[in-house]
């Protein structure tokens, strides 16, 4: 059997003189890096009550109903929460003010005045 040597490899150095590589003392050609893709996604909406109402016999287009106007309600409520702390912000500002002005303007019979808005506003 007669058993042929490797080819002999011709490479460039880097001056651009030529020589032979010896392909048995090269380094392993290096794989490139294995790339890893992650997804990271949003949790999805918890359906637990919509299961429930539709076993206990309720028609799907109750659950959708209140799919649809749960948050919306929850929203309204908000909004009317907030519209009524901001009415009674200015109830007490501007019963403030009367007093304060009431106090200085008025002399005895303004005092007097002053002293029963204080104390009815206290019950």
């Amino acid at each position: 059997m007669n058993k042929l040597p490797e080819p002999v490899r011709v490479v460039q150095l880097p001056d651009g003189t030529y020589t032979y590589a010896d392909t048995a003392h090269l380094p392993a050609p290096q794989a490139a890096p294995q790339q890893i893709v992650q997804h990271i996604h949003q949790a999805p909406p918890d359906r637990t009550v919509q299961r429930i109402a539709l076993g206990s016999g309720v028609g799907a287009g109750a659950v959708a109903a209140g799919v649809y106007f749960g948050p919306l309600l929850v929203g309204v409520l908000t909004a009317i929460a907030a519209n009524l702390a901001m009415l009674a912000f200015l109830a007490a500002v501007m019963t403030w003010g009367v007093v304060n002005v009431v106090k200085s303007v008025g002399g005895t019979d303004g005092q007097a005045a002053a002293k029963s808005l204080t104390k009815n506003r206290r019950r």
